[in-house]
């Protein structure tokens, strides 16, 4: 491990453990854990102190590919290419359920504001809601005819989104399960999806090239961001959500204000 800081940008600690890849990773709420999640089919906890590894989450016979951390930083899920969602207790390190219902790898994870209840996005085209407790599915969420590659909850965990690579985003009523507005315009699939931090827009970054903006509530095309020259793999809002950042194929970011 090396040390350093963020403000000098020199090198603070090198986690080393996994045997393959990490494809996926998570600060915990209070900065004090880091999750990393491996093509070696494990997760792993990590002191950011120290820099020692806290935990090795053993369960899964496939890639993880998702991880996020509950709000209150004491519960992990992680997404698997073994088709299945696990809830972990992180003090401990083990798992305290397992989420079987999908019929194809998982492509991403999240837990609602209250950490009651979490999503799961599927190459079967489901979205599926969990109660974390008890691990039972509550809503399976469908009309997406591809992959879904993104979901996320709006920041009350009212609303909820899906990326699919039909090209299409769906916005859910995650207490009815209702579909509220299909956002249809891209010309490509839609490998990320995230709302504002008020919940009134919606984020799209698709392999069209291009970024797009859209109004929550009547699923209306605000604003198309374009100047990338190849697939948008990544976009988000900065905290106060008046600033935008993508990230390509083409090896550049771009800052926009919206």
């Amino acid at each position: 491990c090396g040390d350093g800081d963020a403000e000098t940008g020199k090198l603070y600690h090198t986690f080393r453990g996994h045997a393959t890849e990490i494809v996926c990773l998570s600060f915990d709420p209070h900065g004090r854990l880091v999750a990393t999640g491996s093509m070696d089919n494990t997760a792993k906890l990590w002191d950011v102190e120290t820099g020692k590894e806290v935990h090795t989450l053993l369960g899964h016979t496939a890639e993880i590919v998702s991880l996020n951390f509950n709000t209150s930083g004491n519960t992990i899920i992680t997404g698997s290419f073994d088709h299945t969602v696990k809830i972990w207790d992180v003090r401990s390190g083990s798992c305290i359920n397992t989420l079987n219902g999908h019929h194809g790898e998982i492509s991403s994870t999240e837990f609602n504001y209250e950490g009651n209840n979490c999503i799961s996005g599927s190459i079967d085209r489901t979205c599926k809601i969990w109660d974390v407790a008890s691990g039972r599915c509550i809503q399976t969420l469908r009309g997406h005819n591809d992959e879904i590659l993104d979901v996320g909850y709006n920041a009350t965990g009212n609303k909820l989104v899906t990326a699919s690579a039909d090209g299409t985003s769906r916005v859910y009523n995650s207490m009815t399960g209702a579909c509220q507005a299909i956002l249809i315009g891209h010309e490509g699939e839609i490998s990320k999806v995230c709302f504002n931090p008020q919940g009134s827009k919606i984020l799209t970054a698709s392999s069209d090239k291009t970024a797009r903006l859209w109004d929550v509530d009547t699923g209306d095309l605000i604003q198309i961001l374009e100047g990338h020259t190849d697939e948008i793999f990544s976009c988000a809002f900065n905290y106060e959500g008046d600033t935008i950042i993508t990230g390509s194929k083409d090896n550049t970011c771009r800052i926009w204000k919206c």
